[in-house]
């Protein structure tokens, strides 16, 4: 699905040492910094915000703190923290996990996002508080800007033995394990209860395994926490002793039917002036499936109970609707679209939207991963809905 981080040390110190340096003297006029522009607050929101360019993991998902004027970039073993006109403020490194999709929450100020340990079959919420992230290279083990919130459901399902055969078969998608495909989580995104009992919960959705030889993979799963009494879960990370403290369930457990996705909701997002979820995806490989990369809930309708479809057993759930609007696939009933997003897709619930954009850059012989978020305005034209729109207020 996503790249891993291997050499966890010299990747961190090759990190510091040339990002430092493409701060410094800038290996094109892409990376260069330039003096202190005015406020965030006195020119609007820019055309793009660049993340750098790193010795890490590729673009996983974004997160904006519009009142303070920060954006944050997740790289998968290294999150950064950059103002409005590019320039790094801070970062935290020490992950080993796969730090996915990101989101910041306006109730507590702090960001949010999916942190994986497949191998120890532990899966967190990663809570970051931005405040304390002020200087670069912020080891996330020894400095207290990281909390961790533990996912027991996640792990039910990513470690069900589905064939009964009293073997798991770990980190793979040729297998009739993991319920409904369950790889564990990416998606990350704040918004009302899904039930359509209002209130803001923070949504988490699974990753889902490709594979073509199963019907019950055919749904992104997402599960609905209400935060506000997390304190009390929260321990710092230790990645030489993974806790277990954590709700022992979500508020909610929901299925969207889109069809199998090669691992499930890349970035998840929830739009205020809609009320419409969006959900970036890899596309997927059925061919009975239109594969689209982005699927639309539709906020308006609350979720109904209705099946699980292709479980090995029946089984019932509650399930939420596709928006029906952009393109439709009839056999199947899906509709969706083709645009970007699956590297980080930011609402300004205002019909604009930061998508990002990954690459990669060649640094006398070191391949630094790139990452900037552009700004978009949602059209609803198919195939894509967005159009790229410039500086705005």
């Amino acid at each position: 699905m996503r790249s891993r981080a291997r050499a966890h040390v010299a990747t961190l110190f090759l990190s510091t040492v040339v990002g430092s340096a493409l701060l410094a003297t800038g290996p094109g006029a892409a990376h260069a910094r330039t003096p202190s522009p005015p406020s965030s607050s006195s020119i609007g929101l820019p055309a793009s915000v660049d993340g750098g360019a790193w010795a890490s993991g590729h673009l996983q998902g974004t997160a904006i703190d519009r009142r303070r004027g920060h954006m944050y970039f997740s790289f998968t073993n290294l999150l950064v923290k950059t103002d409005l006109a590019g320039r790094p403020i801070g970062s935290v490194t020490g992950l080993t996990g796969h730090l996915g999709d990101l989101d910041f929450n306006s109730a507590d100020g702090r960001v949010y996002g999916s942190l994986e340990y497949k191998a120890a079959q532990a899966f967190y919420v990663a809570i970051f508080d931005g405040s304390r992230i002020t200087r670069m290279n912020m080891d996330a083990r020894t400095t207290d800007v990281l909390s961790t919130v533990h996912l027991r459901e996640v792990v039910r399902d990513y470690t069900a033995d589905m064939n009964g055969d009293g073997v798991f078969d770990g980190d793979t998608g040729n297998t009739p394990d993991h319920r409904y495909g369950c790889s564990g989580i990416d998606g990350v995104a704040f918004g009302p209860d899904l039930h359509g009992r209002g209130g803001g919960r923070l949504t988490v959705a699974y990753g889902v395994y490709s594979n073509t030889a199963r019907t019950d993979n055919d749904h992104q799963v997402l599960l609905q926490y209400d935060v506000r009494d997390w304190r009390k879960y929260e321990r710092p990370l230790s990645e030489d002793a993974l806790h277990t403290s954590g709700p022992a369930s979500p508020g909610g457990k929901f299925f969207a039917y889109t069809g199998n996705t090669t691992y499930g909701v890349q970035n998840l997002e929830y739009d205020g002036d809609s009320g419409n979820w969006l959900m970036a995806v890899y596309k997927g490989r059925k061919a009975s499936f239109p594969n689209y990369g982005l699927y639309v809930l539709d906020g308006s309708k609350p979720a109904r109970r209705g099946e699980v479809k292709g479980q090995p057993r029946p089984e019932y759930g509650r399930i939420v609707s596709l928006l029906p609007r952009g393109l439709h696939h009839e056999p199947s009933g899906v509709y969706g679209y083709e645009s970007g997003g699956q590297y980080g897709l930011v609402s300004l619930d205002d019909g604009r939207y930061y998508v990002a954009e990954a690459g990669t850059v060649d640094s006398g012989g070191t391949t630094l991963q790139t990452g900037r978020a552009v700004l978009h305005r949602w059209t609803g034209a198919v195939p894509n809905p967005f159009a790229v729109r410039g500086t705005a207020r």
